[in-house]
């Protein structure tokens, strides 16, 4: 049985073209990218043992291991962070343990405080799970116009891969998709990640599953979306870890002119008229 660590080597050496790393090239062969053979060399590992991380056999690399492999693979530091992560989750990971509750859903009151601070702000107390736990106005009149928000427990992961209104929503579909399955990974435990993909998996069909197997770590730049009143918004994100309560509170912000003009006339209530009662 595979790993998360196993999976990430293993996608990671098969997205390299070995020319890009001065490989020459020995023909035609079963699998695309880096040959086991080639990255074992790389990182000064034997293929016998590589193979054993790969395929879960060995869960328990030594960091003198893991930083050759990440030089072997010429990871960028956003991978680098993930790739340690992998190597804690796995190396912690038990098999038959009980299948753990989800996250708690409660939002502190000092955390509440903050967002009513923030209005007609864009802004929401979420987790790494995608789960949305407390929102601003501001942030129905953005992302719930699109039907984000019309179930009792909404979920930005479930929402993008199972409403199609999602990929109108975000012009940008395969980034946000990509930065969705990627932050399962990124959960309050593995575990926790292993049982939301559990359930969203039958529902979200291939889409899901190949994202959350690549290990891909996203860049994330500014969000764009197509709000159904019409204007394309441009949004920088900003995001305050709340990490005893395995919690994120996000902050969208225009990242331009046109899009502060919008988000103004968006967010702000509408004016109320005196109407004359007979």
């Amino acid at each position: 049985m595979g790993t998360p660590l196993g999976d990430f080597i293993r996608a990671k050496r098969d997205s390299i073209q070995p020319e890009t790393l001065g490989l020459p090239d020995h023909g035609r062969r079963r699998s695309p990218g880096l040959r086991r053979s080639d990255l074992a060399v790389r990182a000064g590992i034997s293929v016998e043992y590589l193979t054993r991380l790969e395929q879960g056999r060995d869960r328990n690399p030594s960091p003198a291991v893991v930083h050759a492999l990440a030089d072997a693979l010429s990871l960028d530091p956003a991978e680098r962070g993930h790739l340690h992560y992998l190597v804690k989750i796995t190396g912690g990971a038990c098999a038959g343990r009980t299948r753990p509750a989800p996250p708690p859903r409660d939002v502190r009151p000092a955390v509440r405080q903050t967002l009513r601070l923030l209005e007609p702000g864009v802004a929401a107390v979420t987790n790494r799970l995608g789960d949305i736990l407390a929102h601003t106005s501001g942030y129905a009149a953005v992302l719930g116009a699109a039907g984000l928000l019309d179930v009792p427990a909404p979920n930005l992961t479930r929402y993008v891969f199972t409403d199609p209104r999602s990929r109108t929503l975000f012009p940008d579909w395969d980034e946000v998709a990509d930065e969705q399955a990627f932050d399962l990974w990124l959960g309050p435990s593995a575990e926790n990640s292993e049982w939301l993909s559990t359930e969203l998996a039958p529902v979200a069909g291939p889409e899901f599953t190949r994202r959350l197997g690549n290990h891909r770590v996203p860049r994330r730049g500014p969000l764009r979306l197509q709000h159904p009143a019409g204007p394309e918004l441009r949004l920088l994100r900003e995001t305050l870890d709340l990490t005893t309560d395995a919690q994120q509170l996000l902050v969208l912000l225009p990242a331009d002119e046109d899009t502060a003009t919008h988000l103004d006339r968006l967010t702000q209530p509408a004016p109320t008229h005196l109407r004359a009662i007979s």
